[in-house]
C-alpha cells in the first residue's frame, strides 16, 4: 500500500478516536453513495456529524482542511439527504472536517465544526 495511503488510513482512525473521545457514536466508516464517500458519519444524541478528514504529512501547502472543493460539498450533501432519508432518522446534520498533521515531529488534529460555514 502507498504510503499516502496508509497515512490516509491512520489520519482516519485518529478522527474517529478522537470523536468517540467527544462522545459520538461512529454510525459509518467510507459510506459510499453514488459518486460519493463520507469519510465518517458519527452521531451524539440527535446531532448527525458528517465529518470529511484530511490527512496530511506537513503543513508545507496549507493546512489539511483547505483542500475541500466545492464539488466535494456538493457530492457530500447529496449523499447525506439521501443517507437521512434512508435511515429514517430525525436528526440535526452538521458538516464537519477534522485536519490532521501527522509526522515524525508533530501529530495536531483541527474539528471545524460546521465546517462548510468555514469556505
Amino acid at each position: 500500500m502507498a504510503a499516502h495511503n496508509e497515512l490516509g488510513i491512520l489520519g482516519e482512525q485518529l478522527a474517529i478516536d478522537f470523536l468517540i473521545k467527544k462522545g459520538f457514536e461512529i454510525r459509518e466508516r467510507n459510506w459510499r453513495f453514488q459518486k460519493a464517500e463520507v469519510d465518517i458519519i458519527a452521531q451524539r444524541g440527535s446531532l448527525l456529524a458528517i465529518v470529511e478528514v484530511k490527512t496530511r504529512s506537513t503543513r508545507f501547502f496549507g493546512d489539511p482542511q483547505e483542500f475541500i472543493k466545492e464539488q466535494k460539498i456538493k457530492l457530500l450533501t447529496k449523499a447525506v439527504d439521501h443517507y437521512v432519508v434512508d435511515q429514517d432518522l430525525d436528526v440535526e446534520v452538521r458538516f464537519d472536517v477534522i485536519g490532521i498533521v501527522k509526522n515524525h515531529f508533530e501529530t495536531s488534529i483541527i474539528h471545524l465544526e460546521d465546517a462548510f460555514y468555514h469556505f
